[in-house]
């Protein structure tokens, strides 16, 4: 393995909260992803037919009861939030559970909360401005309900953390730049534990009539069998189908981890994000950008293109997705042939596109594909795209080798950003 010397102090994965479709535990997640379990359905949140929309599935959350994860939580001030802070809120909540965080393991000043949502409280938006709800400002809770941070904010009143608590915006990469703004804080020493993750709710009629105006292809219109919806890489392909929930990591210095004895996930190598000022709707067509974002990843964690074992892809099943997935690989390996290059797989036919969320999803994945040694694979793969042959996970989990990992977004506003994952020392 080529390996430079880094003499930053190692930032590993020690707890994973997951909310998400059918999904409450972290072992559930991995069994889905391992799995190939699809949680898209048939959409219930609204009626494409009467929305004018051929919009017919979603990876919906139902019948969500957050006491289990709250349960410190004083029911009149759960009543002044929303459903969704109440998800996030819970995930982070799971996360700190999951690592082994007790009052008393960290110094509060020196825990900090980051997040990311593209959207925010789109729901109870749409609600206010269209008079769906008419008490919407009937109590103080308005103020909760309405602003994007509040998942964040609320979670570290409820966990006690006193460092630095944010909330990022910006579409796909959010969910890796978080990670970004959290490893930094960990590496300049001012924070020994970050929980940082995402939450995302766009089931609505509104956000599916933004990318169904893109054309088709962008969202899945698939009627029959909903688990089928989304097929990245494959020819016959229509788009994504959209997800909501939150996802959560507990990150910490090692030193901090090994002394409470934590177990350890996986260690976060490196973070980076470019806009690469082109295109507003288009990423990187030539493979060459991307590309060399992730060789300058890599050597920021002492490593190369040749020591990774498997790219966590955005895989979108949109048709500039995938082939910018695969061009990219090509750029980054010129000398390989199709069979030689990386294994890749997309976890987004199992719970939907959930935008701001999508990198952390992809992050817990890949961490947890490390920890177990096994690539979960793209499910409903069927003929290729001749522009995307090469070597796809699909035939079930793979067990391998997996020191080292590259997880991949792409987003509106010519944006790309990556996250290499290590195997713990």
């Amino acid at each position: 393995m080529t390996k430079t010397e880094n003499t930053k102090e190692p930032i590993v994965v020690t707890g994973i909260g997951v909310v998400l479709p059918n999904t409450l535990s972290v072992d559930r997640f991995w069994a889905n992803i391992s799995g190939g379990l699809s949680q898209v359905g048939r959409l219930t949140r609204f009626d494409g037919a009467e929305a004018g929309l051929p919009v017919h599935v979603a990876a919906e959350i139902s019948g969500f009861d957050h006491h289990p994860f709250l349960p410190e939580l004083n029911d009149a001030h759960a009543a002044k939030y929303s459903r969704e802070i109440l998800i996030g809120m819970s995930a982070v909540a799971e996360a700190r559970r999951d690592a082994g965080l007790v009052p008393g393991d960290v110094e509060p000043r020196r825990m900090g909360v980051v997040m990311s949502s593209s959207r925010g409280p789109s729901a109870w938006w749409r609600d206010v401005l269209t008079g769906a709800d008419p008490t919407a400002f009937g109590d103080k809770g308005a103020m909760f309900r309405g602003l994007p941070g509040c998942p964040a904010t609320l979670s570290a009143i409820y966990t006690g953390a006193q460092g630095l608590v944010t909330t990022l915006s910006n579409a796909c990469v959010g969910g890796h730049q978080a990670i970004g703004v959290a490893l930094r804080e960990l590496q300049s020493g001012a924070a020994d534990v970050m929980l940082v993750g995402g939450h995302e709710f766009p089931i609505l009629p509104e956000v599916a009539s933004c990318y169904r105006a893109m054309g088709s292809g962008v969202m899945s219109t698939e009627r029959d069998d909903p688990k089928r919806a989304v097929r990245p890489y494959s020819n016959d392909r229509e788009g994504f189908a959209l997800g909501e929930g939150s996802v959560v990591l507990c990150l910490e210095r090692e030193s901090t981890a090994r002394a409470r004895g934590a177990r350890i996930y996986s260690e976060i190598l490196s973070a980076a994000s470019l806009n690469e000022a082109a295109h507003p709707t288009t990423m990187d067509l030539t493979g060459k950008v991307t590309a060399s974002l992730i060789e300058d990843l890599l050597a920021d964690a002492g490593r190369s293109a040749e020591d990774v074992d498997y790219f966590c892809a955005h895989g979108t099943a949109t048709r500039y997705n995938d082939i910018a997935e695969s061009r990219a690989l090509r750029a980054l390996y010129p000398e390989r042939t199709l069979g030689k290059l990386p294994p890749i797989s997309s976890n987004k036919p199992i719970y939907g596109h959930t935008f701001g969320l999508a990198g952390i999803i992809n992050v817990a994945a890949t961490s947890l594909m490390i920890h177990h040694q096994t690539i979960a694979p793209t499910i409903n793969f069927t003929t290729p795209d001749p522009e995307c042959d090469h070597d796809h996970v699909f035939e079930g989990a793979r067990p391998a080798e997996l020191e080292l990992a590259v997880s991949m977004s792409f987003a509106f506003g010519s944006q790309t950003s990556v996250v290499a994952v290590g195997a713990p020392s």
